[in-house]
């Protein structure tokens, strides 16, 4: 009577390891063909994402050559600003200054307007008053 107890337990304890192993079987067999559809899909798919950074790297390598030309054009501008401001720059200011003493002087002639009368001076906490403010006071 033992032996056919401890016959059926192994057979009961064979058959739940069995049906244990043929799950785990199939459970290995879905990851197997799991894995090898990622992978069928993956390759493509990096080898497309590869594809993207080299046309990325090329469209950067081409905003950098623009970028370096419009620097040197930027610097050139400048200098070329730099020399025309130092060649033309004094001259033409003196000829405006020039021309506009000129046209003050001839306004004033025609006018007949006498010359400004000097300002006043501050000393050190006082102040002087202009000549012909000292003139009016003394008439």
């Amino acid at each position: 009577m033992a032996g056919i107890l401890v016959a059926v337990f192994w057979a009961i304890l064979v058959s739940f390891l069995a049906v244990a192993l043929a799950r785990l079987a199939q459970t290995l067999k879905a990851t197997t063909k799991l894995v090898a559809d990622v992978t069928d899909q993956a390759v493509p798919l990096l080898a497309d994402a590869s594809a993207a950074v080299r046309s990325a790297q090329t469209q950067i390598d081409r905003v950098d050559a623009i970028a370096s030309d419009v620097q040197e054009v930027t610097s050139n501008a400048s200098a070329l600003s730099t020399t025309v401001a130092s060649t033309f720059g004094g001259p033409l200011v003196k000829v405006a200054a020039f021309g506009y003493g000129v046209r003050r002087a001839i306004a004033g002639r025609r006018e007949n307007v006498p010359a400004k009368a000097p300002r006043r001076t501050v000393i050190v906490g006082r102040t002087v008053p202009s000549p012909r403010r000292a003139k009016r006071k003394k008439d």
